[in-house]
Order: structure tokens, then sequence, then C-alpha cells
């Protein structure tokens, strides 16, 4: 009898490895192990697990729910970007906080319930910050210079990867880190290469988001140095130019102390806006051309050159994980640079998810429960979709 219970316990353990083997497989479309994660339109749902100080217990749980999924999902999004932080989902001696991992698991639950794919970015961690070359009393990113911070990291995609790793590779993709500032590209191609090396040992066909350094800018795209022969990697680049538009009145910007008028399309900033402004904002402005050079469709297509043709040498899906305007900003303004983008996302099939759902960037009102800029849905939606 105790034989027969062995066996049917080995014969369990066998069958649960199979399935979560089959569930990271996925369904390829070809023999050379490509999965099958697909993405067109999609939004960020930032300010929850990321970049959120504040809400914890029931008021974090409530901000994300069922109906946001369902809500994204009938208005036609196809994936979402989910940013997670490493102080929300560990403390300081590097235990588990719980209930940030159950309520991303709860995320990825929801989003294959409503048919939406999902890509978990790693948007902040202790070693390195985006944002903290221009916030006072930020310590200095130590990621690029301390082997043991990067240890860190591939510890942290481990543990990640431990209780992400039952969701299909057709649905769930890893972006292991947001907006890389190296100082040198090579540090970032280095780190490129043992993140990438640490989770294929793991996870031989799971996608991951690899963006380019210095916040993921697409000028930087041609630097980036792309594992060789891996076809399950999207490239990734940030785009929110012009500045002046796009974060016009944002406190955390130094563009957005300009208080002019902007234009959109053409040229940005009049002469007579130019010299009302200090000496602080002629700098910005000259610095950037928004007083001498046009902005419209076809700048934004020349900005995206170079990305565009790295997607292309290494045959990889090119994905805009982050593009948006600021709420306060003029909404005819916000609408036409919208646009282009849109036609430029279409023209080189590039995938986009929209910073963001509800937050400062958003279109969705959580308080009010409602809709706060029904026509910029409607303008994102005008967009290409997921080819069936």
């Amino acid at each position: 009898m105790n034989v027969m219970k062995n066996l049917f316990s080995m014969a369990a353990v066998v069958a649960v490895a199979l399935l979560v083997m089959t569930a990271c497989a996925g369904k390829s479309e070809t023999n050379d192990g490509t999965n099958n994660f697909r993405i067109k339109r999609g939004t960020n749902l930032s300010h929850w697990l990321s970049q959120n100080n504040e809400d914890r217990g029931e008021a974090r749980k409530q901000h994300i729910q069922e109906d946001d999924f369902a809500r994204l999902d009938s208005l036609g999004f196809d994936f979402v970007r989910i940013p997670i932080d490493e102080v929300q989902f560990w403390d300081e001696e590097g235990n588990k906080l719980p209930e940030a991992w159950d309520l991303l698991t709860f995320a990825l639950d929801e989003c294959g319930k409503h048919h939406l794919r999902a890509i978990v970015d790693l948007h902040i961690i202790r070693s390195h910050y985006f944002n903290a070359v221009n916030e006072e009393g930020q310590n200095a990113n130590t990621l690029f210079t301390s082997e043991e911070a990067q240890q860190q990291l591939i510890n942290m995609w481990y543990q990640l990867s431990d209780a992400l790793k039952g969701y299909s590779c057709d649905s769930v993709a890893y972006e292991f880190m947001n907006e890389p500032v190296a100082d040198e590209h090579e540090q970032w191609n280095q780190l490129i290469a043992k993140v990438h090396k640490a989770l294929r040992e793991r996870e031989p066909q799971r996608t991951l988001v690899i963006g380019s350094n210095r916040w993921q800018g697409y000028e930087t795209m041609k630097y980036l140095k792309v594992p060789e022969g891996d076809k399950n990697i999207v490239l990734s680049f940030h785009y929110y130019n012009p500045m002046i538009l796009t974060h016009y009145g944002a406190w955390w910007a130094p563009v957005g102390k300009y208080t002019g008028k902007v234009n959109y399309p053409g040229i940005l900033v009049s002469k007579e806006d130019y010299e009302a402004c200090n000496d602080t904002l002629k700098a910005i402005i000259d610095e950037n051309k928004y007083n001498t050079v046009e902005w419209n469709i076809d700048r934004i297509r020349a900005d995206f050159k170079d990305a565009i043709e790295v997607a292309k040498k290494y045959d990889l899906q090119l994905f805009c994980g982050e593009w948006g305007v600021y709420e306060p900003v003029d909404r005819e303004l916000a609408y036409r640079w919208t646009k282009d983008m849109l036609a430029v996302f279409d023209e080189f099939n590039i995938a986009w998810t929209t910073w963001c759902y509800d937050a400062d960037f958003g279109f969705w009102d959580q308080q009010k429960h409602d809709f706060k800029d029904k026509p910029l849905v409607d303008l994102l939606m005008s967009a290409k979709g997921l080819e069936k």
C-alpha cells in the first residue's frame, strides 16, 4: 500500500511539473521556440504597485479591481504593462511583503480572464531610480558599479520567476528593469547579458522586454547589444518629445516651468514667448530647438528611425512602453500629437502602452469612476489593433 501511495505521489509531482512546463511553453507558432506573445495597444497600470508611497492595505486593494481589466478589454486594449517597485515587494532585509505579491498575481489572473496580455515591469529598485539625477536627496545609483547590487537584481527576478513561471509564455512577459541610466552604454549591455543568462536558465521561452540606456531613449537604441539568436525578446523605448508640450506644467520637470504658449505642429515656441522666458528656460528651449525647428509627424518618424532599424536588424518586435501627455496640457494640442504618434506606430507596426491608465497622464478617473478624457480613448482605439 505504501509503495502504491509513493507511486501516486511521484506521478502527481511529475504531472504538476509537466503542466508548468506546458504552460510556459505556450502555443508556439513556429518550430524555433518562438512563443505567441503578441501585443499592439496597451496602457500602464501606474501608481499602484509602483511610485505609490501612500496606499497600502484596503486602499491599494481597491485601487485596481476586476472591473478595470474588464473595461480595458471592452475598450479594445489587448495588454497592460504593470510597473512594480522593490520597496513594495521586499522589505529592507529582502523579505517578501505578501500583499503586493498577491495583488500582482490577482492582476495577472484578471488579465487572463479578460483577454489581456501583461508585461511585468520592475520599475524602481533600491540601487537604481531613473529620476535620481533630477531629485535632491536621492542616493546615487549604485547598480552599475556594484556586483552585489547586480546580483540582488538577479535574485529579485529569481523570486519573481518562481512566483510567475506558471503563467503562459504567450500571456506574460518580463521587463527586468525600467529606464536604465548608466554612465556608459556598455555598463547596461553587460548587465543585460547577466540578467538574460540568469533568466534563460530558468525560463528559456519567456518573452523578455529590453530597453535602451539613458531613460530608454530612442536615440540610444543604436548602442544596445541584444543577446543573439533569442527571438523571445521585445525591444523597448520611451518617447515624450517634445517635452515642452507633453510635460507642460509638470512640477517635476524643469521644462514644466514654461508658461508661454505652445504650438503643435510647427515651431513650438514663438519668438515673443521665447523672449519672455528667463535664462534657464531659454537654455532649455535652445538646447532642444523648440524655437527654431518644426515639430510634426515627420520629426516623430525621424526620431524613431534608429529604434526601427535596430528592431529590423534583430528581427524583433518594437515596443514604445511609455508615451503620453500630462493632464493639464491643452487637449487639442494633446490630440494632435497623439494622432501623429499613433500614425507612426501603425506605419511601422510598433506596439505601445500609454502612460497611463488612471494617474496624471491617464484617461480614467478612479474616484469618479468615469472617463476623464473619453475623446482620448476614442482616438487611441482608432489605431490599429492586433491582427486576428
